[in-house]
């Protein structure tokens, strides 16, 4: 894979992540189903603002995925990905999204982004898959741990 295909797929990846690592907190009158899909919306507002410490925030500190990443790993993709597009707009459709007794949730969505840059281009696009474990703690739902490819490949 090229240097700028891999940029790019980095930076669209992250910014993916970003609506993905995103969790604030959410409205006590809403039910699970409707915070973790503000959870969502708000996931995808502050990726497309770059908004690192917002998207950060909303991961826990105990995150962990099976390719070994923790949180910090996730604020250092999200800053080479910020850094990287001047510009992000994202596409995100919830697939599925399963709730646990009300303070666990498992979420899987499609995310599409589209980034400017100063590649040969001038921007770059790309589709991913995200399968995501969340734990409300208090009133906030924390990402815990993902999983996650371009559309099309096996999870990791």
């Amino acid at each position: 894979m090229t240097r700028i295909l891999k940029a790019r797929r980095a930076a669209i990846l992250a910014a993916t992540f970003t609506t993905l690592a995103f969790g604030a907190c959410g409205d006590p009158a809403m039910g699970p189903e409707e915070a973790v899909r503000d959870w969502v919306a708000r996931g995808q507002q502050a990726a497309e603002h770059k908004d690192r410490g917002e998207l950060i925030d909303m991961v826990s500190p105990a995150y962990a995925d099976a390719r070994g990443n923790n949180r910090g790993d996730l604020e250092n993709m999200l800053r080479v990905i910020f850094l990287r597009q001047k510009t992000i707009a994202l596409l995100v459709r919830v697939e599925e999204l399963t709730v646990y007794d009300d303070s666990a949730a498992q979420l899987v969505l499609q995310v599409g982004g589209v980034g400017s840059n100063e590649n040969l281009l001038g921007f770059s696009a790309d589709a991913y898959r995200f399968e995501m474990e969340l734990e409300r703690d208090g009133d906030e739902w924390l990402l815990i741990s993902a999983r996650w490819a371009a559309l099309g490949e096996q999870l990791r």
